[in-house]
């Protein structure tokens, strides 16, 4: 069993369907934490993205919920929100502790039966099994309906997964967390493809189109980058958006029509006032997240 920590006092629960056709998982980060998104796939589904922005006065998230079933998935953040709200996290309002659980899913009906989603008991049982310690990777939460290699046909796709990486320089360090389900190949640094279409003479995935026959192929990357490091807002949300290269360097070919990739960053609080260096974080999201992609379906 292959297996992966964030760090950082970051916390990670799956629930996974028994037949592993679809799932979700959590991520609670630490308190205090400052949370921006990137988007990079021009169909995503999703749940208070806007609070993300950078127009936007919100700074902390108190979850962040990556899950299987489309948008009928995205019940599994009801989930989520209660169990925070039963434990007193949230924001604070004359009514209530309101909880911040952004969300983004993957299109994984085809690989189950179109009826089978998680909903919010799933979302209550990823928090009860959350842990700082590791967990499994491949086809499990969020990644256990994931496939990969879909531009020549869903006939001819692999499996994908949820992959956990990080990658460390100069005293800085990333780490990051990906479901995998794209329509591209997953490509290794040198360009080989670890696992991609089963199409016995595929065309070039760069001139791909989806085949006419079956339509075209809805599918997703999203995940997350995590540090700790005192950052503001802008300055994750710009480490989001390296992450998202770590999606074109290991995806080919990547954030297509199909796509609805979103990654999100959270960057939890140092205990000192030590700057940090932006640009090397910046490429280290970029490495984490590649890594990711490919123990997502090296698991």
């Amino acid at each position: 069993m292959t297996q992966g920590a964030l760090g950082f006092g970051f916390r990670i629960g799956h629930w996974t369907e028994a037949g592993r056709r679809t799932g979700c998982t959590v991520i609670l980060p630490p308190p205090a934490n400052v949370a921006s998104c990137d988007i990079r796939g021009s169909s995503p589904s999703s749940r208070e993205l806007p609070l993300l922005d950078l127009d936007r006065r919100l700074t902390e998230v108190h979850a962040v919920l990556l899950t299987g079933g489309s948008a009928f998935g995205l019940a599994a953040a009801d989930g989520v929100v209660t169990w925070l709200e039963e434990r007193g996290i949230g924001y604070e309002t004359r009514i209530a502790r309101v909880p911040i659980v952004p969300a983004a899913v993957i299109f994984d009906a085809a690989a189950g039966a179109a009826d089978l989603r998680p909903g919010a008991d799933a979302g209550r049982a990823a928090c009860e099994v959350a842990t700082d310690g590791h967990v499994e990777l491949g086809r499990v939460g969020a990644g256990a309906g994931a496939t990969v290699g879909k531009w020549a046909g869903f006939g001819h796709s692999r499996p994908g997964g949820l992959g956990i990486a990080s990658a460390e320089a100069e005293g800085e360090s990333v780490s990051a967390l990906v479901v995998v389900n794209s329509v591209g190949d997953v490509v290794d640094a040198d360009g080989s493809v670890l696992a991609g279409t089963s199409a016995p003479q595929p065309r070039s995935p760069i001139r791909a189109r989806a085949p006419s026959e079956q339509g075209p192929p809805t599918n997703t990357v999203i995940g997350l980058v995590a540090t700790q490091a005192n950052l503001d807002k802008r300055e994750v949300r710009w480490l989001a958006a390296r992450g998202s290269d770590g999606i074109t360097v290991s995806v080919r070919p990547a954030h297509t029509r199909y796509d609805g990739d979103v990654m999100f960053a959270v960057a939890g609080r140092a205990p000192d006032e030590s700057s940090n260096d932006l640009d090397l974080l910046g490429r280290l999201a970029t490495e984490a997240v590649a890594a990711a992609v490919r123990a997502g379906v090296d698991a």
